[in-house]
């Protein structure tokens, strides 16, 4: 009769499985919550940009600014911020914009994240 040597078990445990399922879960989650706002973000960098480098508004006041920002926003659907949220400055001629805004992301039972944005159209 041979005796073998005993050869070592590979594998994952149940106790390893449902640990790794429980983080995969809660990386989808935040990945499902957090993807829509930074897709949000993208589209308002995108129309600060393009409102600063319209040559229709150029030498637009700052009601005309808000307004097109107002209206750009309604068709992007971007719903955090509004054209009165906006800060216009002026830099060696150029205008800027600036809107800074906090977006709370409600996780599960009563714990939330807090994201901050700052953002410019340069």
């Amino acid at each position: 009769m041979h005796h073998g040597t005993l050869h070592k078990q590979k594998g994952v445990t149940l106790s390893g499985l449902l640990m790794w399922s429980v983080i995969l879960f809660i990386i989808a989650i935040l990945g499902m919550k957090l993807v829509p706002v930074y897709i949000e973000y993208a589209a308002i960098q995108k129309t600060l940009s393009a409102i600063t480098n319209d040559p229709a508004l150029k030498d637009a006041l700052p009601r005309e600014i808000r307004l097109a920002f107002s209206k750009r926003a309604n068709i992007d659907n971007i719903d955090v911020i509004r054209g009165s949220d906006i800060k216009i400055s002026n830099e060696k001629g150029r205008t800027i914009l600036k809107a800074d805004y906090s977006v709370t992301i409600p996780l599960f039972a009563n714990i939330s994240m807090l994201i901050d944005f700052n953002t410019t159209s340069d």
